[in-house]
């Protein structure tokens, strides 16, 4: 484009300096800026740090006296160690990512391998210090997840890294980040650690599962021992209290009953030494009336002139009762 200076020679006003007037309304106008609702503008005079802004407009010098950063401080950032997103992140619970081992094998407290991949979420909490005082923002992260992780695991056992301790594990891990992002005055909030896949090296799997079975098994023999002994002890405590209780019952009759007979024997000895043939004769009696009621006992009445005549015996049967005699004349 050709410019005819020769019709601006006519004007009082020289053209080249209204060019230059609009240059720097223009170049002054260049300085406005807006701060949107979720970010802070970090305004840089020289390249070093001068002041931050909120949001909303507002106005710099314009380029190259000052500039302005406006990251976003609300926004959820995350970085994948172990693994990597493939598509949309969203499509991580479906299997749409790859495997990166060389960040996943770690080494636990009881020297196995493990592999662990995570995610870690944060955001920005000091803007100045975001983006001053640590170059490669999302490589420092990743770097300070994988040691702390990696910190982390090798405190644990494997057996509670597979299986009960990975809550733990995660808190730990975030804490342990925290506190190194905060000594490297970072300007970040980790917001959470979450563990994606925990498992044995795809080497060895087979073997863990193997162990985990023969675990289940033995844990299984255990319940099993266990509930068997639950049903035996409360038994045998049973039968052990209703035999402790006979015994103790029996005991206490037989004592009571020597007692008795020992009081009874002291009255009749006392009734004895006052009137002894009385006493001689009604003892007498009440034993043949004790024998004679019995009715298990046998019984052979005779006359006195069948007794005379009678010979004498012993019954020596087992049961006690006494054998007849072959003769029918002594009995009547």
């Amino acid at each position: 484009m050709n410019v005819d200076w020769d019709r601006f020679k006519n004007f009082k006003f020289p053209a080249w300096r209204i060019v230059l007037l609009i240059a720097l309304v223009l170049w002054l106008a260049s300085g406005i800026y807006i701060v949107g609702p979720d970010e802070v503008g970090v305004v840089q005079r020289f390249g070093a740090f001068e002041r931050q802004s909120e949001p909303g407009p507002h106005y710099r010098w314009p380029f190259p006296i000052e500039s302005v950063q406006t990251p976003k401080v609300t926004q959820i950032r995350r970085v994948e160690v172990g693994l990597r997103t493939v598509g949309r992140r969203t499509q991580i619970s479906s299997g749409q990512f790859q495997d990166v081992p060389q960040e996943s094998l770690m080494l636990t407290g009881d020297e196995n391998i493990v592999d662990v991949q995570f995610i870690v979420q944060y955001l920005i909490r000091d803007a100045k210090n975001y983006l001053f005082n640590v170059q490669n923002q999302h490589e420092t992260v990743k770097s300070v997840a994988e040691a702390g992780m990696r910190e982390v695991i090798g405190r644990n056992k494997i057996d509670t890294v597979l299986t009960t301790d990975k809550l733990a594990i995660q808190n730990e891990t975030r804490e342990l980040m925290q506190e190194m992002l905060d000594r490297y005055e970072a300007g970040i909030r980790v917001v959470a650690v979450q563990l994606q896949n925990v498992h044995p090296p795809k080497e060895v799997i087979d073997a863990f599962k193997d162990v985990a079975s023969a675990r289940e098994d033995k844990s299984r023999f255990i319940n099993e021992a266990d509930a068997y002994r639950n049903d035996l002890i409360p038994k045998a405590r049973g039968q052990a209290a209703v035999l402790l209780n006979k015994a103790e019952a029996f005991k206490e009759t037989q004592v009571r009953k020597a007692k008795g007979d020992a009081a009874r024997f002291l009255a009749v000895l006392e009734e004895y030494n006052k009137a002894k043939d009385v006493t001689r004769k009604r003892l007498y009696l009440e034993t043949m009336e004790h024998i004679l009621s019995n009715p298990n006992t046998e019984k052979i009445i005779m006359s006195d002139e069948a007794l005379r005549g009678a010979v004498p015996y012993l019954p020596l049967s087992p049961s006690g009762s006494s054998a007849r005699p072959s003769g029918k004349g002594g009995s009547n």
